[in-house]
């Protein structure tokens, strides 16, 4: 007979100190959801013990939660990280030979698009 998979409870600890817990692995949109509909609406990331972690990634073991904002310090770095992504996409679909680079999102791209008209 197959072993079944145990579920470790999981709790997780607020930046206000209280804290959640939960029967096995949970998500950061998880959390969010099980602190209140708002919250989860408005979720675009969660840091995991500080490292910043998609909603979706699994939080598996005991940790320090932070739902990140549109409110928070790191989403305007988030959002520029995501945009350049979504810009990249668009570039490559409009100019397939364009090479895409990696790099940090930077504060004005349009700074970057003057340089190359």
């Amino acid at each position: 007979m197959p072993k079944r998979a145990e579920k470790n409870p999981v709790t997780v600890t607020l930046p206000d100190g209280s804290t959640r817990s939960f029967e096995g692995a949970v998500t950061g949109a998880m959390v969010a959801e099980d602190i209140g509909p708002g919250l989860a609406k408005a979720a675009l990331a969660i840091k995991v013990d500080g490292e910043l972690r998609d909603l979706s990634a699994p939080i598996e073991a005991d940790a320090e939660v932070a739902i990140i904002t549109a409110r928070d310090e790191e989403a305007l770095e988030l959002l520029r990280h995501d945009a350049a992504h979504v810009m990249a996409e668009a570039v490559k679909e409009l100019f397939p030979e364009t090479q895409v680079t990696i790099g940090p999102a930077i504060e004005n791209a349009v700074q970057v698009w003057k340089v190359y008209e």
